[in-house]
């Protein structure tokens, strides 16, 4: 039996190969999507990832309360360096540094650009910064950057780069270059380096961060931390690099948790779709094979040996298509990767990463699968009798069995439905999770019921094309399961596409709205990060004589009644001009005589109404300020709080500075109006000009970094749609030899035989298409609810074009997944097909 399993598996080289290649399809899907996992997740955690090498002992504030501690001084640092055990101290201090490239645009983005001190030791070198090129910066016009920032930007030693550390834009030379171990770097940041005066003078370091001690030959991390907490004042604490190492690695793994979660969720539906496809493809090969089984049964097999030779080939397939399957997983894995890159979403950098784990998953995918795939079709056609087997190849299924199939589905779904209603009306995220995975495995039960109504359905377009239409409508049919299983791939992947669109576009939306909907203004000026932009950049954009009104919005934190609240402080005179606040009472008249201006859910939380007095003590001082309630209005998540004149605010901050500026233009926007706001704010690589498309923009960015992350994991599924799709079809063909040479002997041409399988393969398709968009769209309702119990203004939006596109392309897997099955069929020669049976 090994000897004829063996010769089975080599005497059907084209069946082989389907089956392989259906295998292969399966375990690349999740070798790759497991990579691309282990890949992602390791470049986030190098995003947030320190070296301690050089890092023996650290002394960090144990109070999150500045005034509840000492400061980290040189008076400390030097102590700390008196200490037997220190070889060298270093004191370190940090903050957001905006840097231009050589087009004049910002390199990194947000907490990604940073700045340092360089702090030599005894011998002259900061172990953070290894010179490849150049030396250290030694005054306030030199600096020092990365050599990824170098090679990414072109930058050299002895260029002048532009840069803005405090909101004024300075012009420094580069005096070198360096490598570090810097996490933030190695995922796509940026790091510039200033002598550490200059630093402190940036970041306003009258203190250090951290200040760090290595370690002298002969002393262990252990005991200098004992000699430093004898000198330790109360209030900081002090850690070894060790303990930092794990505090590390603990917080990173919490911080990637979500992501990896997530990722691994997709590797579930892939090993979902995978195992699918596999067992597919066995059943129909087994189904071939029933005369050929009940041959060996007939000169002496028992069940058991023959159920073992399938399973010796399910076990030589799996093992072949393993190998080939991760191999190719890993070529997936790096081309999700650059697909991702190509479309501008921004990812970290970091290396191709194979865990130990992925390659011994793939093998138990491969073989395991794939046998428990042929076990059950094998034992089913062992235990038909020989004589009845001989007699009829391919016996259709027992109604029997696809009644108890759909009675399951329908109680399956049922459940599932209820589940989700409850979830709905509960918000319970649990029940919408549980209830949409129970619907979705339902449907697939039930799809060979739902087979027939809508391929016959397809009848109104299908049947124009004549015999060949009405054919491909009654094969597509024929059999129900094969149907099924060949279409839920597609489902699968096209339920989960629809309804991760319809829930995006959805919140995409909503946050669209709220950010420029209650906006007159035409541009809003922001910091990139940091503290803020200085009340001058106003000075200068309201000298412009193209800017109509500006308005800062400048932000305070006091209590009220007992609550935390916003308050941002405006221009009483120019606020209306750049805000459409929607008035439930009041007005703007009173915010000038120092009025206020509160949103509709604040006011009803403190029992506010328009002529009330509230009281607001500020946090920066303690002091109160009491005002009358001039207006109330109703606000959304972007736009809401309380509104006061910039004046109120002044008298609570020692440095005022505006989070953001709204211009509004005297002849609108235009790329000429952007270009003299940008001029006048000095080309500050941390200013930036946003009109409303543009916000718009930078709010469907983030929602198109995770689409795209997460079709790029599902195009997977489609792809192996499409093969499934080939391989049902060639197998179909296969078996139909003998009808095919009968149509053909009948007179259907070969155009007319390519016509017949090509639409055969598109109703199919589209079946599977129209059931995953339908089902899409109604779990994307389902998730919606409670996605609107965080974003007040979200609505259910369904991007029809997308879904016409969906359909479309469904159409296309058809047209494709047809090609080599149809020109298969048509080239079958007349006779020798009759003859075939």
């Amino acid at each position: 039996m090994f000897r004829t399993a063996l010769r089975n598996v080599l005497a059907h080289k084209a069946r082989l190969l389907m089956t392989v290649l259906a295998v292969l399809l399966g375990v690349a899907f999740v070798s790759g999507t497991l990579t691309f996992t282990d890949t992602l997740g390791e470049a986030f955690k190098k995003s947030s990832a320190q070296s301690f090498d050089h890092v023996s002992v650290a002394v960090r504030p144990h109070s999150a309360r500045e005034e509840d501690r000492p400061k980290l001084d040189d008076a400390l640092l030097e102590k700390f360096g008196k200490l037997p055990g220190a070889e060298s101290v270093t004191g370190t201090l940090s903050g957001f540094t905006a840097l231009a490239g050589k087009d004049g645009r910002p390199v990194g983005d947000g907490w990604s650009a940073q700045g340092t001190n360089h702090f030599p030791g005894p011998d002259g070198e900061d172990p953070r910064h290894r010179f490849t090129d150049g030396r250290a910066p030694q005054g306030p016009d030199e600096v020092a950057i990365d050599s990824r920032t170098a090679e990414r930007t072109g930058y050299r030693t002895g260029d002048t780069l532009r840069l803005s550390a405090d909101g004024s834009v300075r012009t420094p030379k580069i005096t070198g270059v360096f490598d570090t171990d810097d996490g933030n770097v190695a995922a796509g940041g940026t790091l510039t380096v200033f002598d550490n005066a200059t630093a402190r003078k940036l970041f306003d370091g009258d203190e250090y961060e951290e200040i760090t001690l290595q370690a002298a030959a002969g002393t262990s991390e252990r005991e200098l931390r004992q000699q430093v907490a004898q000198v330790l004042p109360e209030g900081l604490k002090a850690d070894t690099g060790r303990q930092l190492a794990d505090e590390q690695a603990e917080m990173i793994t919490e911080q990637t948790s979500a992501i990896s979660n997530t990722l691994l969720y997709f590797a579930a539906i892939a090993l979902f779709v995978g195992v699918f496809i596999i067992a597919n493809t066995f059943t129909m090969l087994v189904a071939q094979r029933t005369k050929e089984l009940a041959l060996l049964r007939a000169v002496g097999a028992s069940r058991r040996q023959v159920t073992r030779s399938v399973l010796l080939e399910a076990f030589l397939i799996g093992l072949i298509a393993s190998v080939l399957g991760f191999a190719a997983g890993i070529g997936i894995a790096v081309g999700m990767r650059a697909a991702i890159g190509a479309t501008g979403a921004e990812l970290p950098d970091g290396p191709l990463v194979i865990s130990p784990t992925t390659p011994l998953v793939a093998l138990a995918i491969g073989v395991l699968v794939t046998m428990a795939a042929a076990w059950l079709p094998g034992r089913k056609a062992a235990k038909v009798p020989p004589v009845a087997a001989m007699n009829s190849v391919h016996a259709a299924p027992t109604a029997r069995g696809l009644v108890v199939r759909n009675s399951l589905g329908g109680v399956i779904t049922a459940i599932g439905a209820a589940m989700l209603f409850l979830g709905v009306s509960g918000g319970t995220t649990a029940l919408l999770a549980a209830g949409a995975a129970a619907v979705l495995i339902g449907v697939i039960v039930l799809t060979p019921l739902l087979s027939r109504p809508v391929v016959a359905a397809s009848a109104v377009v299908v049947d124009r094309f004549g015999v060949a239409g009405r054919l491909a409508r009654l094969n597509a049919v024929r059999n129900p399961r094969r149907t099924a299983s060949t279409a839920s791939a597609l489902m699968i992947g096209l339920t989960l596409v629809t309804g991760l669109t319809v829930v995006a576009v959805s919140v995409q939306t909503a946050v669209d709205k709220m950010a420029v909907g209650l906006m007159r203004a035409d541009y809003v000026v922001t910091s990139v990060i940091g503290p803020g932009l200085h009340p001058e950049v106003r000075e200068k954009l309201d000298a412009l004589p193209e800017v109509a009104a500006t308005s800062p919005m400048r932000q305070g934190n006091a209590d009220l009644d007992g609550s935390y609240q916003k308050v941002t402080g405006v221009d009483p005179a120019a606020v209306g001009k750049v805000l459409d606040l929607d008035f439930a009472g009041g007005s703007l008249a009173g915010l000038a005589g120092g009025g206020a201006l509160v949103d509709q859910e604040t006011a009803d939380a403190a029992g506010l109404a328009t002529g009330d007095t509230l009281t607001l003590k500020f946090y920066d001082d303690d002091k109160t300020e009491k005002l009358e309630v001039t207006g109330v209005y109703n606000g959304n998540q972007m736009i809401d709080g309380i509104f006061v004149d910039t004046a109120v605010i002044d008298r609570h901050q020692d440095k005022p500075r505006d989070y953001q500026l709204m211009v509004a233009m005297r002849d609108g926007p235009s790329p000429a109006a952007e270009k003299s706001l940008i001029a006048a704010s000095d080309h500050n690589p941390a200013v930036r000009v946003q009109d409303k498309a543009a916000i718009s923009e930078e709010i469907s960015s983030v929602v198109s970094l995770l689409l795209n992350m997460l079709y790029g994991l599902l195009a997977m599924a489609v792809l192996i749609a499409v093969l499934g799709v080939v391989n049902t079809l060639a197998m179909s063909v296969f078996e139909r030899k003998h009808e095919i040479g009968m149509l053909r002997a009948i007179g259907m041409d070969r155009a007319r035989v390519k016509r017949m399988i090509r639409l055969e393969s598109v109703v199919i398709s589209l079946f599977g298409a129209v059931l995953g968009i339908g089902l899409g769209i109604f779990l994307g309702w389902a998730a919606g609810t409670s996605v609107r119990d965080t974003l007040e203004a979200y609505t259910m939006t369904v991007p029809w074009d997308r879904i016409a596109l969906f359909l479309a392309l469904a159409g296309l897997v058809g047209v494709v997944a047809a090609l080599w099955p149809a020109r298969r069929a048509a080239r079958l020669n007349a006779l020798e097909a009759i003859k075939a049976e």
